[in-house]
């Protein structure tokens, strides 16, 4: 007499299989849940034939993804060193230190001498204005292009924001600037030409609606032959505050990049803010800083939508590392061709 047993019963229990090494190690990396999906699924193909009972374990953790996220690694060999897809420059080795020691629970508003609430990333704020000399003040955002409507929302809702036509660019992705700036409220007051403005231009447009003049570096692009624009310290003499985004990031002057604008040459020109990305020049994550006037960037800082464009403790840890460091994080070879 044959006795049939059924393969169902012979697949092993889920919690059995969970003990395997591989599997427990597994669960600390991935997460329990994750782990259990592909038990759960090496089981059932047990129990349809497909594998082996005794293969259950292994055939789980075959299914398994090396990393908890999607996110692949890869060697950037595309020569352009700031590659926008590829995650703009990485982490240096005190930066990826930073954000590991703030994964659990940490100081990020609270003064721990005291027992009471502070400010928020106090430490990454106090790097970053000991790299800004100029800076009387520094508040941080999740990007540049929320850094700029930050303060044209702030500074300009309902007012007029007076800027170049030669500055009016497409940040990347389709988003221009001109559609950015409008959203928030604030209308724009375009002066001068494509390839050339003078202070004039400026001062010319400048009346009682003006919030402020927008001063943009163009960064990825330029014009050449004939082409002429103001300088920031001849807009700070107009009588109307200077914001001026330098979009790449560097904070003081680098004789890598003579030729590349830095918040605190800008803001010692007359500059009121200015902004800028963490994540280029600087080699921090993605992050948007502005630095200035105490009174402005205070005003910015207290706005409801500064609660939605702040940041996390992770990029708070991780802008503090390369804000000690003045060099720029880039590289020496720059640029070997246009920054995407």
């Amino acid at each position: 007499m044959v006795t049939l047993v059924d393969p169902r019963r012979l697949v092993p229990r889920t919690d059995l299989v969970l003990t395997d090494p591989r599997l427990a190690a597994a669960q600390r990396r991935l997460g329990r849940g994750r782990v259990l999906a592909a038990v759960r699924n090496a089981q059932d193909q047990a129990r349809s034939g497909t594998i082996a009972p005794g293969e259950v374990a292994d055939e789980a953790v075959a299914a398994l993804p090396a990393l908890a996220t999607t996110l692949t690694p890869v060697i950037n060999a595309t020569g352009v060193l700031l590659h926008t897809n590829l995650g703009r420059a990485p982490l240096s080795d005190a930066a990826r230190a930073a954000a590991l020691a703030a994964a659990g629970h940490t100081d990020v508003e609270f003064d721990l001498a005291a027992g009471t609430r502070s400010r928020r990333g106090r430490g990454a704020l106090e790097a970053l204005r000991r790299a800004v000399p100029q800076a009387e003040a520094v508040h941080v955002v999740n990007n540049n292009a929320a850094a700029l409507v930050l303060a044209a929302t702030a500074l300009a809702a309902g007012r007029e924001i007076v800027v170049s036509r030669g500055e009016l660019i497409e940040i990347g992705d389709g988003f221009r600037l001109p559609d950015l700036i409008v959203s928030t409220g604030a209308k724009i007051r375009e002066v001068g030409t494509t390839n050339r403005t003078s202070v004039s231009d400026y001062a010319a447009a400048i009346g009682p609606d003006t919030a402020f003049v927008l001063k943009v570096h163009p960064s990825n692009y330029r014009i050449e032959g004939f082409t002429a624009e103001a300088s920031v310290a001849e807009l700070a003499g107009l009588g109307v505050p200077v914001v001026g985004d330098i979009g790449s990031g560097l904070l003081a002057p680098d004789p890598a990049l003579p030729q590349e604008p830095d918040a605190d040459s800008w803001l010692r020109a007359g500059a009121g803010v200015v902004t800028a990305s963490g994540d280029k020049l600087l080699g921090g994550p993605q992050a948007g800083l502005l630095l200035g006037r105490a009174d402005l960037v205070t005003r910015l800082a207290r706005h409801p939508l500064a609660r939605a464009l702040r940041v996390d403790k992770l990029t708070l840890a991780a802008l503090e590392a390369p804000s000690t460091d003045r060099r720029c994080r880039c590289g020496r070879r720059w640029p070997p061709t246009s920054a995407t």
